[in-house]
């Protein structure tokens, strides 16, 4: 997994032979404790959902002449941390907490992280001048807007699509409900998604 300067990536996994990962709202809550912490060094995070047995992430990979993010344990040792190094961190430190709430061994997630990169056919600068330069690698002609877009929309649809509420709204654990003033969540980079294009509105489609 080679997370590059200047791309966004939908990253998602789930639990080992598709089991739970969280089981009661403090572990949500402390996922999401780890994500800022490991996460936000390095990217901006466009949009999120957490769901029983998988998570999604949608993130904008920082352009700066050093992503490398170091703790003061890691200082002490002069060792750097990447932005791949640290997402396994989040899930190894989320595994052994979840190990010895629940008394159990052995992985939590599954082996391999997936991140599939939704900017592929486009490099972005700070802010997106082109909302309308097509993607020429994908399989369909499609415009890096609409593309982002459909990833916007599958992360915070999932709960709906999945039948766990009726509204996305009444999901605790996504950024819909930062997007939308109901919350504010410190998590998503809002500035970053209106400059790219994301627009909220479509959030609300097939829910009004």
């Amino acid at each position: 997994m080679i997370l590059e300067q200047g791309h966004i990536y939908h990253i998602y996994n789930q639990g080992n032979n598709r089991q739970k990962i969280f089981f009661n709202r403090e572990n949500y809550l402390f996922f999401l404790k780890k994500i800022g912490e490991h996460i936000l060094p390095f990217a901006d995070i466009l949009a999120w959902c957490l769901m029983p047995n998988h998570f999604h992430l949608m993130i904008y990979v920082r352009e700066s002449d050093d992503l490398t993010h170091r703790t003061e344990s890691e200082a002490l040792t002069n060792t750097d941390k990447t932005l791949n190094d640290s997402i396994g961190v989040l899930l190894r430190s989320y595994t052994r907490a979840i190990n010895k709430q629940r008394n159990t061994t052995g992985s939590v997630f599954r082996k391999k992280t997936k991140a599939e990169c939704i900017s592929k056919g486009f490099t972005l600068s700070e802010t997106l001048t082109n909302q309308n330069e097509t993607l020429t690698n994908k399989d369909e002609t499609i415009t890096d807007k609409e593309y982002l877009q459909t990833c916007f929309d599958y992360i915070h649809q999932n709960p709906t699509k999945s039948g766990l509420v009726a509204h996305p709204e009444k999901w605790e654990f996504s950024s819909w409900l930062d997007y939308y003033g109901i919350r504010n969540g410190k998590l998503i980079n809002r500035e970053r998604a209106t400059a790219l294009g994301l627009d909220m509105r479509h959030l609300s489609e097939g829910f009004t």
